[in-house]
Order: C-alpha cells, then sequence, then structure tokens
C-alpha cells in the first residue's frame, strides 16, 4: 500500500477505535462536580464582600508581581510596590469591616501571567485596574448606606490613580486617555472625562478566570 494511503487509512481507523471507544465511556460517564460558587450575599454586606473578592484578587496580583522584579526598573518598583501596598490595604480594611460576614479567602489563579514579562504583567495589570474602577463605578447605586457609598467613592478614586499610572508606564502620555475600545463600549466617553461601568455579573465573568474558586453575585441587589 501507498504511504500516503496507509496513514491516511491508518489514520481513519484509529480515529473509528477513539469513536469506539468514547462511545464505550459514555455508557457510564464520569462527570468532575464543578467547584460550588462562593456566594457574596445580600444587601450592603453582600456588595462590600463583592468589593473585597476584587480587592483579594488585587492585592494577591500584586504581591505576587513583586516577587519577580528582575524586569523593573527602581522608579517601576517603586510604584508598583506602593499600588501593592494599596490594594493589601483596601483587602484588609474590608476583611476587618465585614467581621464575621465576610466571604472566605479567595485562591487566585494566575496561570494566564508570565510575571517575568513587562508586557505580560503591564497588560494585566491595566485589565485589573479598569476592571476594578468599572466595578465600583457600577456597585455605587447598589449601596443603601450613604457611608458605604463615601467608602467606595474615597477608594475608587485610588484604584483610577492604579489605572492612570499603569497606562502611563505602558506608554507615556497616556494615562488621562479614556477611548480605549473596551472602556468606550462600557460607556466611557473620552471626550465628556467619563469613566466606564461594569455590572456585578459582567465583572465577575471575567474576575472569576483568575479565581480557582468562582464568586457569584446572584443574590446581589439589583
Amino acid at each position: 500500500m501507498h504511504r500516503r494511503k496507509f496513514l491516511l487509512f491508518s489514520g481513519a481507523a484509529a480515529s473509528a477505535a477513539l469513536v469506539g471507544v468514547a462511545c464505550k465511556k459514555s455508557d457510564n460517564p464520569v462527570v468532575t462536580p464543578a467547584t460550588p460558587a462562593v456566594d457574596l450575599g445580600t444587601g450592603d454586606t453582600g456588595v462590600l464582600n463583592y468589593a473585597y473578592a476584587l480587592e483579594q484578587l488585587e492585592a494577591a496580583f500584586y504581591v505576587r508581581v513583586m516577587q519577580t522584579t528582575s524586569w523593573m526598573n527602581a522608579t517601576e518598583m517603586e510604584y508598583l510596590a506602593d499600588i501593592r501596598d494599596h490594594e493589601v490595604a483596601h483587602r484588609d480594611f474590608f476583611k476587618a469591616a465585614l467581621g464575621s460576614n465576610r466571604i472566605q479567602d479567595l485562591t487566585p489563579n494566575f496561570s494566564s501571567v508570565n510575571f517575568a514579562d513587562r508586557t505580560s504583567v503591564l497588560n494585566t495589570a491595566k485589565a485589573f485596574e479598569d476592571l476594578g474602577v468599572s466595578a465600583y463605578n457600577g456597585a455605587g447605586r447598589l449601596l443603601q448606606s450613604s457611608d458605604f457609598l463615601t467608602l467606595a467613592g474615597k477608594i475608587v478614586s485610588v484604584e483610577a490613580r492604579h489605572a492612570a499610572l499603569i497606562r502611563d508606564l505602558i506608554a507615556n502620555g497616556t494615562f488621562a486617555k479614556l477611548d480605549d475600545p473596551d472602556l468606550v463600549s462600557l460607556g466611557a466617553d473620552n471626550s465628556k472625562g467619563l469613566d466606564a461601568v461594569r455590572t456585578p455579573a459582567q465583572v465577575l465573568a471575567i474576575a472569576n478566570n483568575f479565581l480557582s474558586t468562582p464568586v457569584s453575585g446572584a443574590n446581589l441587589p439589583s
């Protein structure tokens, strides 16, 4: 038999055999249970847990970033250390404020990030900071307590500073730009100076890609 025909024939035979095995296995399928989602809760407590979940993710990211600093110059190291400290402070604040009502500690999954590569780290940082700003912008209207709303305003302004700084590290002079297509699609308007807004569902759909245990905002106010 000609070699090419033999390869085609053997490939087809192998494919048929695999189909047969798959059919046999499907008679008694083994189902791997999905990891139960962490429920954020309801009311203002749920919204604060929502913020706490995001701050856990950001804090874990920057702590990991500062463990591999070979690609950073002295200025970048200083700036990123400041951001790490801010995110850790935010995380710890929510943890203390929520007390026994807080969700569990979340396990991040940063397998898609190359922490030894400047571009990979900064692009991920940009995505996280934009996510955080849009999340707080979208969550403000869900809060009933004016004190909590004031707190959210204080934190989102810091997150916006982070987002601006990361943008400038990626491309000098772009710190104030709001014309990123992703931001524009979420309501950002560079000409009016308005930033993007995301709902909890939109935010968690992204954040869960970086968490080993998914988070659910199904019971958050709407």
